[in-house]
């Protein structure tokens, strides 16, 4: 799909970036250049791959003239710069706002004006039934990529989004945080434990991101189905690959702008979408307010559906979490030198 061009990945020194890297750094694409506002983690990616096919750009999103220079000649973007922590953002929502909304309209208009050919914008979980500053900014974002996709032509360039839940192993995420507290004998500390969270690792982000890639019209956004489990199996399945069965929890209590569930999709949008196995596909109401026109097409309603949630999803247990968590690398390097039977029975 991306043979000869060049893909821009905003936010790329992040846990996604690096994952995009490692799949197809070697592939038979031209060049991939790396935008965000660090320039340590880029300087760790230069030196990590010393690859003359990654290029990189300082700059932030919410400077469009610094996103404008690094989108010049990009054919793909992948659109990840954002902030993603709900307690920071509850106490500095303007931050949110500036990166989350008014970066993506930056990165949407400069790729219609450089002229690339297709842009994917990555959302969460957090953007349906928002309750938090961080999930109103994304549900923001998405409103600004459909609107932005009704005037644009898709023989010229797609703009589509995906949407996932908990990313694991990423940084800032739970899985990190509980690695370290073992290793260093602290409690594991849980926030509430009946919370549950959809689970997806970086590879099924990367995987969600490519069919959207592949498959999206304007305006569409893309789910992958997901299993979830509650906080308290995800603590109970890291004891039990770490071999610290007796190792303390402690219940501190939900933070600031946390929910007991998340949702991937609402009732109205799980109405209209369309199942296409491994994922949902949700299309976007592409009328404009000229409604009358629209009387003779007929009706227009919200049908009765449930929504898709981490209480309603399939659940894992302490066995399917642990065979999930074999799959991150910063678990199964660990056991390499800890538990090596486990690692080579997974």
């Amino acid at each position: 799909m991306f043979a000869g061009g060049v893909l821009l990945i905003t936010g790329g020194t992040g846990s996604f970036g690096n994952a995009v890297l490692e799949r197809f750094l070697d592939s038979d694409i031209r060049e991939i250049r790396i935008f965000s506002r660090d320039e340590k983690k880029q300087d760790d990616l230069r030196k990590r791959y010393q690859n003359p096919k990654l290029k990189f750009h300082l700059g932030d999103v919410r400077d469009y003239r610094s996103i404008t220079s690094a989108m010049t000649g990009v054919d793909f973007v992948f659109h990840a710069a954002a902030l993603k922590q709900v307690p920071s953002c509850e106490f500095h929502p303007l931050e949110a706002v500036k990166t989350n909304i008014l970066g993506t309209e930056n990165v949407i208009r400069a790729a219609v004006d450089c002229g690339a050919k297709r842009v994917v914008c990555l959302s969460t979980d957090k953007a349906v039934y928002p309750i938090n500053a961080m999930g109103i900014s994304k549900a923001m974002m998405e409103k600004v990529m459909i609107a932005a996709a009704r005037n644009l032509d898709a023989s010229q360039i797609v703009v589509c989004g995906t949407r996932y839940g908990n990313v694991m192993g990423s940084r800032g995420s739970v899985i990190p945080l509980f690695i370290d507290q073992l290793m260093s004998g602290k409690p594991l500390t849980v926030t509430d434990t009946a919370m549950t969270r959809f689970m997806m690792t970086l590879e099924g982000a990367v995987d969600l991101v490519l069919h959207a890639f592949e498959h999206g019209a304007n305006g569409d956004i893309f789910v992958q189905k997901a299993p979830a489990a509650t906080i308290a199996i995800l603590a109970q399945a890291m004891l039990r690959l770490f071999s610290r069965p007796s190792h303390p929890i402690q219940v501190i209590g939900t933070r600031h702008g946390e929910k007991l569930f998340e949702t991937l999709l609402s009732r109205e949008e799980m109405a209209c979408s369309v199942d296409q196995g491994h994922y949902f596909r949700i299309p976007p109401d592409m009328r404009n307010l000229n409604y009358e026109k629209y009387v003779e097409q007929g009706e227009r309603r919200i049908s009765h559906s449930d929504d898709y949630n981490s209480h309603n999803t399939e659940q894992l247990n302490v066995d399917g979490m642990c065979d999930l968590l074999l799959k991150l690398s910063s678990i199964r390097t660990y056991l390499a030198n800890h538990a090596p039977k486990l690692v080579e029975a997974a």
